[in-house]
This record gives structure tokens, sequence and C-alpha cells, in this order.
């Protein structure tokens, strides 16, 4: 069976592992762990990413701007209005380089720097005046069904919502909600784009995501700060899609006794 492109807004993609670059010990093994996870997207954040770094080396020297869709992500914003200018800002360095990024944006708008949990009110402000300015928001936000909701009916391209806390490296603590924000999010719209952004710590939280139904997972500490990235590079994209193919089989039910699996007719005497 040949999987569907993930659709987000305008863009088409193979690949439903989107990955960052910050948090990496060298450029060069960013570079190397983003060519190994095979995603096509990569998150920069726009007001926390230094681009030149202590020897002087550009961040985008060590990203394939041909090869790459940049998704520029306003993390490190605490309010409305912050959120907004830096998604503007991540536009107009998109359009510089010519990038097809530039329509597009990962909205974070944070409560507090020690949950580092989405603001919800200051979330659907951001979301309704970037689509209004015409951005295709990719929003973070909590697994509150409700809220979830909310976005999609302001115009998110996607909302994704937190497995558990960024970089917490936990999995997915909710799975029931996420099932709920799911059956919401595709009522009527079943094509509706769902990622889980955030927490994962392991390719088998990355694989339970996808079970779920989710439509893609975002990553990027899993990977950067991992023993070995590269490594876990592999293993993410290998999760990724056995994941999707495990949901797309459609799993056996639950079952409280044993099913034989051999069959009972024809037994030997």
């Amino acid at each position: 069976m040949v999987d569907k492109p993930l659709i987000l807004g305008t863009h088409k993609l193979n690949s439903r592992l989107i990955v960052g670059t910050g948090k990496y010990s060298t450029f060069d093994m960013m570079r190397d762990c983003l060519e190994i996870s095979g995603s096509e997207v990569i998150t920069v954040a726009v007001r926390r990413e230094r681009l030149i770094d202590a020897e002087g080396r550009n961040i985008l020297d060590y990203i394939d701007l041909n090869r790459y869709t940049i998704l520029p992500n306003t993390a490190g914003c605490f309010n409305a209005e912050d959120a907004v200018r830096v998604a503007r800002l991540g536009r107009e360095i998109l359009e510089g380089l010519d990038n097809p990024g530039k329509d597009w944006v990962k909205l974070e708008c944070l409560g507090d720097k020690k949950t580092l949990l989405p603001d919800p009110l200051a979330t659907l402000q951001a979301t309704e005046q970037l689509v209004k300015e015409g951005f295709q928001v990719l929003v973070y936000t909590t697994d509150d069904p409700i809220t979830a909701k909310r976005l999609k009916e302001l115009g998110a391209t996607s909302v994704m919502p937190a497995g558990s806390p960024i970089g917490s490296g936990q999995g997915v603590l909710n799975p029931n909600n996420i099932r709920i924000c799911l059956e919401y999010l595709k009522d009527g719209d079943p094509d509706y784009p769902v990622i889980i952004d955030a927490g994962v710590g392991s390719a088998s939280d990355v694989a339970a995501a996808m079970e779920l139904g989710c439509d893609g997972v975002l990553l990027n500490t899993a990977i950067a700060s991992c023993r070995e990235p590269k490594l876990m590079a592999l293993a993410m994209r290998d999760a990724c899609l056995a994941g999707r193919r495990s949901y797309l089989a459609g799993r056996i039910p639950k079952k409280l006794y044993a099913t034989a699996s051999s069959p009972e007719t024809g037994m030997i005497g």
C-alpha cells in the first residue's frame, strides 16, 4: 500500500516527520541528522536561533535550502504581539532566501518559562491575527480538545497538540485526550492534519503517536540531545513510518482472554 502525502495547506510532504535545528553540539552534527531523518521540513526558531556561532559560521550554510522547506518558529515568545512580530520577521527572512517556507509559521505563545506550556488565550489571539495576514499557521497547543477545536475554527492550517511538555521526553502522556482531539478536528474533515508537537523522547513515542492516528510528529530534543544523535535520527525516521503503517493496517482489538492463532478444525486426534 502506497501512503498518500501529508498535505499542510499548500505544502505536500512525503515524510511525516518534522525535525528542529536547535541544541545540536555542532552544525555538522545537525546537518547529518537532518539528512538521516528523511524529513523534508525543518524548524528554525527565529527569535532564539543564533544564525552565527562562536566561530563565525552561519547555520544556513549547513542547511540545503533547495532540499528543505524551512518552518519558522516563534519559540521564546510569551505574548501574542511578540509571536506575530517574530512570524513576520521569519517571513521576511525566507522571502530573502526565496524558500517556500515563507508563507507559513510554527506558532508558539508560551505561558511561562518553567513549563513552556502554551498560553491558550494568547495562542488564539495570535492565530487569528496571523491567519488574517495570510500565514498558514501550524499551532502548538495543549492536548485540550476544546482549545484545539477553536484553533481550527480560527483557520489554523494544522493544530499540533503536545504529547507532554517541550523537551521532557515523557512521550504521549494522555492518549485519550489526543484521541478526542483527533475526533473533534477530523469530524467532517478526515484529512485535517493533526501533528504531535513536543515531548517525545524515543522511537516508541513516535510510533505510539502515529498509531493513534496523528498525521505527523514534530521533534527536536529527542534527537539533538541524545547520546547518539545520528542513530536516533534513523530510529525516529523508521518509527514514524512503522507507526503510520500500523495505523493504516488497523490493529486487532484488545481482548481479555486468549484467542488461538492456530485453527481448531481438522485437528489431529
